[in-house]
Formats: C-alpha cells, sequence, structure tokens
C-alpha cells in the first residue's frame, strides 16, 4: 500500500543520539526494532506477568506474548492506514521492556520502594532500556535507537507533561523528545493495539483460569454478538473451538473499528506530514466513540473478575513482598548483586544513585528469577508461606 504523506519516512528520521553508517539492506526503522528484538530486556519478558505470575501455568500470556500480539496487530493497522509497519512494529516490541517482575503489582511494589528516590515508572524504565542499561555495543550504551522510536516510545500515550519520572527526564536532557507533543501515528497505533490484544486476551486467560464462564462474558457487549454469530455459523462446534472463533472475532470488531475511524479521523485532520500530526493537539487513531463505550464495560468487568479476583489478590500480595523484601537487602547490601553490576556500584556518589541501580537491577528480574533470588536470600519461598 502507497504510504500516506503523514507517515514517518525512515529517509527524513532525525537521526541516532551517537551517529551510525545506516544499514544498505535495512531502513534504520527496521534496524531499531531489530535491536529490540535482540535485547537481552526483549528475551526477559518471556517469564514477566502479564496477569498470571510465570509459574501458574504455560499456557497464560506473558509480557512476551503479549508484546508479539501487540506487534502483530499494529502492524496490520499500520499497513491498513498507509503508515511505516517497521516503526509501527518496534515501538510495539518495546512498549513493555520496562516492566518490573509480577506486572502492574510488581512495578506498584517498586514506586512505594523508590519515592524517595525520584520512584518508578516502567514507560520511563524502557528509555532507560534502550538508552543505557543494555550494554552490547561497543560504540555505545542502549540500543542507540532513532529519535522518532525513541519518542514513540516515551510518549506513545500521549503527551508527557509536568514532572517527569527522572529515568525520562535524564534521557530527554540529552536526546529533546518533545515531550509536550503528541507522537506519530505509528506510536499512537502501537499504544491502541495494546488496549486491543489485552482487551482481547484477558478474556481468554480469564476463561482458561476458570474465573469466569463463556455464558458470563456472552452477556457483554461485542462479546455476545461475537459468540451469536459463531452459534449460527457452526452450530454443532465444541467449546473449545467456539470460545477461539468467539474471541477471535472480538479481536476482529476492534482493529476494524480502529482502522475505520483513524482513517475518517486522518482524512478529517488535514494533516500532510508527521510534524502535522505532532501538533494537532488530539491523538488520531482511536476507536469510535460507541466502541470505546462498550469497552469500557468490558474493562469494568475484567478489572473486577479477573484483576480484583480473590485468588490473583492472593498471589498478587504474595510476590509484592517478594519485591518488597529484595530491594532493601539490595540497597542495604549491594555487593550481593552479581559482580558485573560492581563497578557502577562503587562509582555511585550517593544514595540515590545507589538506589536507581538497585532498581535497574531489580526491575530487569524476571519472576522465576525474582523467586528464586528471594528464597536464596531470605531462605523462604513466599508464594507457600
Amino acid at each position: 500500500m502507497k504510504r500516506a504523506g503523514f507517515a514517518s519516512d525512515p529517509g527524513r528520521a532525525r537521526g541516532r543520539l551517537v551517529p551510525e553508517e545506516e544499514s544498505g539492506f535495512r531502513s534504520c526503522f527496521q534496524r531499531d526494532r531489530d535491536r529490540i528484538i535482540h535485547a537481552s530486556a526483549f528475551r526477559r519478558l518471556k517469564h514477566k506477568t502479564q496477569v498470571f505470575v510465570e509459574h501458574e501455568g504455560d499456557s497464560y500470556r506473558t509480557r512476551l506474548t503479549h508484546s508479539i500480539e501487540v506487534a502483530q496487530v499494529a502492524r496490520t493497522i499500520a499497513g491498513a492506514l498507509g503508515l511505516n509497519p517497521e516503526l509501527t512494529e518496534a515501538v510495539a516490541l518495546a512498549h513493555d521492556l520496562g516492566h518490573t517482575p509480577f506486572g502492574h503489582t510488581g512495578e506498584d511494589a517498586l514506586h512505594a520502594l523508590m519515592a524517595p528516590y525520584g520512584g518508578f515508572d516502567h514507560n520511563a524504565q524502557a528509555i532507560r532500556i534502550v538508552t543505557r542499561l543494555e550494554r552490547h555495543y561497543a560504540a555505545f550504551d542502549g540500543l542507540n535507537l532513532t529519535w522518532e522510536t525513541l519518542e514513540a516510545i516515551a510518549k506513545h500515550n500521549g503527551p508527557v507533561t509536568g514532572a517527569l519520572p527522572w529515568a525520562l527526564a535524564e534521557c530527554n536532557a540529552t536526546f529533546d523528545l518533545e515531550l509536550d507533543t503528541h507522537a506519530s501515528a505509528e506510536a499512537q497505533v502501537a499504544a491502541l493495539s495494546d488496549d486491543i490484544a489485552y482487551n482481547n486476551h484477558d478474556l481468554h486467560d480469564g476463561l482458561r483460569a476458570g474465573l469466569f464462564s463463556d455464558d458470563e462474558i456472552a452477556e457483554l457487549p461485542i462479546v455476545g454478538d461475537c459468540y451469536a454469530e459463531v452459534d449460527r455459523t457452526y452450530p454443532d462446534t465444541d467449546a473449545y473451538r467456539r470460545r477461539h472463533e468467539a474471541l477471535r472475532r472480538v479481536f476482529g470488531v476492534m482493529v476494524a473499528d480502529v482502522i475505520d475511524t483513524s482513517r475518517a479521523a486522518l482524512a478529517g485532520s488535514g494533516a500532510e506530514s508527521v510534524a502535522d500530526i505532532r501538533h494537532l493537539g488530539r491523538p488520531v487513531i482511536r476507536f469510535s466513540d460507541a466502541l470505546w463505550s462498550d469497552l469500557r464495560q468490558i474493562r469494568a468487568f475484567l478489572f473486577t473478575r479477573m484483576y480484583r479476583a480473590p485468588s490473583v489478590m492472593v498471589v498478587r500480595e504474595q510476590v509484592a513482598r517478594v519485591v518488597e523484601e529484595l530491594f532493601p537487602i539490595y540497597l542495604g547490601d549491594p555487593r550481593q548483586m552479581p559482580r558485573h553490576w560492581h563497578g557502577e556500584i562503587d562509582a555511585a556518589p550517593d544514595e540515590t544513585a545507589l538506589a536507581r541501580i538497585v532498581s535497574d537491577y531489580v526491575s530487569g528480574m524476571t519472576d522465576r528469577f525474582a523467586l528464586q533470588d528471594h528464597a536464596r536470600l531470605t531462605g523462604r519461598d513466599p508464594i507457600r508461606h
């Protein structure tokens, strides 16, 4: 499909913090995407919680499978709207790099522990990872991503105003990401694709976990119509196939709505360039008002029946203690951390700098490693006691 005038053009990218000779066979955005896929932080998403802690079963989504699903949706939408699919995919793959072990539960615990030192924010931590903490390249720290990819990671959910998270402020002081504007349309696609993916797969994982039934979610808007369509088309199919057929239709409804609504919004915006998109003062990638209203009902159901389900809350309390107990152990005795962190520890000028190093280490842990390290350091298994 022909690229739209407001699509991000790799030939006009603003460059990288450390200048590099560009590839002869990959665009700069393809190269960014590939570096993200090969990053250590991306691999660790395999064992990081989406909703269910990694040890609870092999069939539930993890941060890695979620990110892959987001990237698939994002690339589809970007292609339909004439946007740059490689930049969109790069942002989608990177959007959760900064997550702690145990999902938002781990993040909440770490943010509270880091309150005296500037707090913790997973979006800002993703920027810290791709600009500093990945240390595989001889010429620079981080992945040396293009300005466009960094901008998109930083503000795919909209402009970032007010007091900045310290990790984002640190990067922005060096490479101004124009945080007071909206991001590119590609970044906005990645943000909406995140919503589409988790609204769909959380229904599927909640069903698999037995937190609610097919009949219960068939009472929800969008979902009920999809089950009814499957029943008309495949009246004799088994329960498992019926569920999958219905939920893939839910996926399709959300994707089609974003494409149709955004196509109209882009056409009505008068935008002719990426700069126009950034300075419109409003997002151009969006759900229709009707579908957004339906999604609010689905989210409310998931919040009550899944995210705050008693069985989920018990595990959340247990894993929160893992982070709450690991952090002060490392802050009090940072040489318990692996040897390759010791040089940075020794160079820390004050407790705030040291706490941020400990935060980098703890937030980078997988669920599995955090549980193992907690058992090693405390002699207890918090999941069983």
